[in-house]
């Protein structure tokens, strides 16, 4: 009895499910699959699954999107500065081009110093330049007393606060700012207009004689005013050379609240056709910021 009760236990189960299967199928015949549409032989393929096409493609842009930003932030393959390229000016007036390059240059701002200037996005800094700057700063924070028999050193010349230069090469071709202690009413305006400012540094970096084996040429020489910060910028143009070596140099000086700033790129009179377009370009960038 027990096995013929589950026989027709499983002959009925077998038969609704069969019965609810056909009637499944016979609604979907009149009806349509909710899932995938009318089956109206009207529809085609395309029109059943454009709902998910639509839906995959808004989600695409917005994924897309995301990770646009998050490329632009860390700037990705290059993608911000290629974007920040494309409106240099805005970019650099945004000072931007100190995070990252902008139309192949970014920006050394020295907040401590209080000036800046562009130069090519492939060069590097002089880490000895850098050692010694962290090591002085290190050295003004320190917490320590100096101790009773120090006696300060005095140096006869100033070392650049930056510099920057193209990697692995041998410091002949960089660019590097020198900022000097001058007394509060010091003014370059009195060694005269800009070409007698020129011939003074060209013989001083010559020694005025003292060194006939190095002969200093003034090329050009003129004078760049910023109304805004109320600062005289001179640019001076000259070539150095002796038995040993030839150089070709672009400075610009300027003094202001007892500092005199100087930035001067150098570069072997052979590589100067090739970097002279980068060093009018830093030149003419140096500015005051303070």
């Amino acid at each position: 009895m027990a096995l013929q009760c589950n026989f027709i236990s499983n002959t009925l189960n077998r038969f609704r499910t069969t019965h609810c299967c056909s009637q499944q199928q016979q609604r979907e015949e009149e009806h349509g699959n909710p899932l995938l549409g009318s089956s109206s032989s009207s529809s085609s393929p395309a029109e059943q699954f454009a709902p998910l096409a639509n839906r995959f493609q808004r989600r695409l842009l917005v994924g897309v999107g995301s990770a646009s930003l998050v490329a632009v932030g860390a700037n990705f393959a290059g993608i911000t500065s290629f974007l920040l390229g494309l409106s240099p000016e805005n970019g650099r007036n945004l000072k931007l081009d100190v995070l990252y390059p902008v139309g192949g240059y970014s920006r050394c701002l020295d907040t401590r110093e209080g000036f800046e200037f562009i130069y090519p996005a492939n060069w590097a800094g002089d880490q000895t330049v850098l050692y010694r700057a962290a090591k002085k700063r290190e050295l003004e924070l320190s917490l320590d007393p100096p101790a009773l028999n120090a006696t300060p050193k005095r140096s006869n010349f100033s070392e650049p606060v930056v510099a920057f230069g193209p990697p692995g090469s041998t410091g002949e071709l960089n660019v590097s700012v020198i900022v000097s202690p001058v007394a509060q009413d010091f003014s370059i305006e009195a060694f005269g207009g800009p070409e007698e400012v020129g011939e003074a540094v060209v013989r001083t970096i010559t020694g005025s004689g003292q060194r006939p084996e190095v002969k200093g040429t003034l090329i050009r020489s003129s004078l760049r005013e910023d109304s805004l910060r109320n600062a005289k910028y001179y640019e001076i143009e000259f070539r150095v050379e002796s038995p040993s070596f030839r150089r070709h140099n672009v400075a610009v000086c300027c003094a202001r609240h007892g500092k005199l700033f100087t930035l001067n790129a150098q570069a072997p009179e052979s590589a100067w056709p090739r970097v002279k377009s980068d060093f009018y370009r830093i030149v003419d960038s140096f500015s005051l910021t303070a």
